[in-house]
């Protein structure tokens, strides 16, 4: 069985990471993936993926798919965050397998 859900990558600054974990936590997503010190270049410039003076500087990912009707409030979360820290967020259309696994356990 396939169904079409939301994958969000979301980039920030390891210092922010700790407050997208929670929001999607209570968010109730039913899991995430966190890509530690990646590199690239954007807005600001090129960034390095290698630890400088500890973990909270440096640039992580986190991957989460969710049905589509939590992607608002996950986004409306993050907004304020973006509104004194860098940061980005991709919200794409993907299909999965097994959507049980992308549900909460009360859904």
């Amino acid at each position: 069985m396939k169904e079409a859900m939301k994958k969000l990558e979301i980039i920030v600054k390891g210092n922010q990471l700790q407050a997208i974990q929670e929001l999607l936590d209570r968010t109730e997503v039913s899991g995430y993936t966190i890509i530690p010190n990646i590199s690239g270049k954007g807005h600001h410039g090129l960034h390095q993926g290698q630890l400088m003076f500890n973990e909270l500087d440096t640039l992580d990912m986190v991957i989460t798919v969710v049905p589509e009707d939590k992607v608002e409030t996950i986004l409306a979360g993050i907004s304020p965050l973006f509104e004194h820290h860098s940061g980005v967020v991709f919200v794409s259309d993907v299909t999965v397998v097994r959507p049980e696994y992308f549900k909460s356990k009360d859904a």
